[in-house]
């Protein structure tokens, strides 16, 4: 798979929790019906058994302090919740949170997912141009797209003419701003004037995006000029403003200024929680990420998927192409 991708953030993930969450549940052998209180500490004998059994699984050493907090009532049939935290010397503390069932024979800890909201929310494509289907459309894409970016053009160029080719008025795709720009000096700027003409013009956006995708690499680089190449954006987009017959004057007075507000609004909404990226390009289809150029059938597979979750049949499968004749026949 082939990405563009930014410097890699430093996460910090503490192995001790990642540890505790490979372990769904374990059993604490005790005997007993209820001998589990809400509102009292654990007895010193039950906490031990939490307290050794989680070192055991997480393979914790012995100079982690382990301290094992009182039950409270938790929303799951027949367990209790407690708050367990570690403690290292030098270390910032840590804490998760355990189910023991009322009769203190299991402990027990999951994951728990919010998945009332539908997927296709999950990333906006209100307010931008788009192609393909009408706003109904089964399937939405929205794609993170970097105009500078050589694997954005991979993309733009061979799998959405297929996709609509293929899905018709059933797809509708969005493009958002994610330039890189650590990685594309240029990137933004061409977003920018991308804007310029999406507010008035649909087609002139997306004629400006394709042709720019299709040509970025013949761009003057930051070696050469970066101004070189901003000049060159903006005459590539006022042009195509005179394709679409939008008002010229308005049209110069955007590409001027470049506002670039809501080229870095798109990006830190990509950045933020829960989305996160850090990379180009990104699909989103019907809520379900992509990263990367991936192939072709992998898409169509996707797409299938929503369609069908949405009620809604797929295309029949392409023909196979026919095989190649032999030298001779």
């Amino acid at each position: 798979m082939l990405i563009g991708v930014r410097p890699l953030r430093a996460l910090a993930l503490g192995a001790l929790l990642a540890a505790l969450g490979c372990h769904a549940q374990t059993a604490v052998q005790t005997a007993g019906t209820h001998a589990i209180q809400v509102g009292s500490k654990l007895s010193p004998e039950m906490a031990r058994r939490v307290e050794l059994m989680i070192r055991s699984k997480a393979e914790l050493p012995p100079d982690y302090i382990i301290t094992v907090g009182e039950p409270v009532i938790s929303d799951i049939p027949g367990y209790d919740q407690i708050n367990v935290s570690f403690a290292m010397e030098g270390k910032p503390l840590k804490s998760a949170i355990f189910l023991i069932s009322d009769d203190g024979r299991t402990l027990a800890q999951f994951n728990r997912f919010d998945i009332s909201q539908d997927p296709k929310e999950k990333v906006s494509a209100l307010g931008r141009p788009s192609r393909g289907g009408p706003p109904d459309a089964p399937v939405v894409i929205v794609g993170f797209d970097d105009l500078e970016c050589p694997y954005c053009a991979q993309m733009n160029a061979l799998l959405f003419p297929a996709i609509l080719e293929r899905y018709k008025s059933q797809v509708r795709i969005v493009y958002r701003d994610f330039p890189l720009e650590e990685l594309h000096p240029w990137a933004k700027h061409a977003a920018v004037d991308a804007n310029c003409l999406a507010s008035a013009s649909t087609t002139g956006y997306w004629d400006f995006v394709d042709y720019v995708h299709a040509h970025s690499a013949d761009m003057p680089g930051p070696e050469k000029s970066l101004e070189k190449a901003n000049q060159n954006l903006d005459k590539i987009a006022l042009d195509e403003g005179t394709r679409q017959k939008i008002d010229q004057p308005a049209l110069v007075a955007c590409v001027l200024k470049q506002d670039d507000s809501g080229v870095k609004a798109s990006i830190t909404q990509g950045e933020a929680a829960p989305l996160l990226l850090d990379q180009a390009p990104v699909l989103y289809i019907n809520g379900e990420k992509v990263e990367g150029v991936v192939p072709l059938e992998t898409i169509y597979r996707i797409i299938d998927r929503a369609l069908v979750a949405a009620g809604q049949t797929p295309p029949p499968p392409a023909p196979a192409a026919p095989p190649a004749a032999k030298p001779g026949s």
